[in-house]
């Protein structure tokens, strides 16, 4: 299943978002991650799970439709790529056509300390982030 959905790096990922400007990047972190951790500069904040409960964001589909209007792009991003993946087969199997997952996300994989942010990821990389 996971074939239905196309990869890109976090530097691939930047590439393509500057070379279509109409492409949008969705973050599904929870809002928290979103605010507190950081977040790729211009990305959105959609999240696919979120607190209280944790259970899949009832708005995420209509949320992604409408930021996505007809046909753009969208990229996704989470922490580590696992959240993404699994929004963007949703999308897809919801009619969505042009998804992309962020490989290792944001904050990238863990390290042998397991630590984040030091192996790979979109920070990892030096892309433009900020915080809230």
């Amino acid at each position: 299943m996971d074939e239905e959905l196309a990869h890109l790096t976090p530097k691939e990922g930047f590439r393509f978002l500057e070379e279509n400007p109409h492409a949008v990047l969705i973050d599904v972190r929870s809002e928290m991650e979103f605010l507190f951790v950081g977040h790729p500069r211009d990305a959105i904040s959609i999240p696919w799970r979120d607190e209280p409960d944790w259970e899949i964001n009832p708005d995420f589909l209509p949320r992604a439709r409408r930021t996505a209007s007809i046909n753009r792009p969208v990229l996704l991003i989470c922490r580590s790529g696992n959240r993404s993946l699994e929004s963007g087969l949703f999308l897809k199997a919801n009619g969505m056509v042009e998804v992309y997952n962020i490989a290792h996300g944001f904050e990238g994989d863990l390290n042998e300390q397991h630590h984040r942010s030091s192996l790979n990821g979109w920070r990892f990389d030096g892309l433009p982030w900020e915080q809230c």
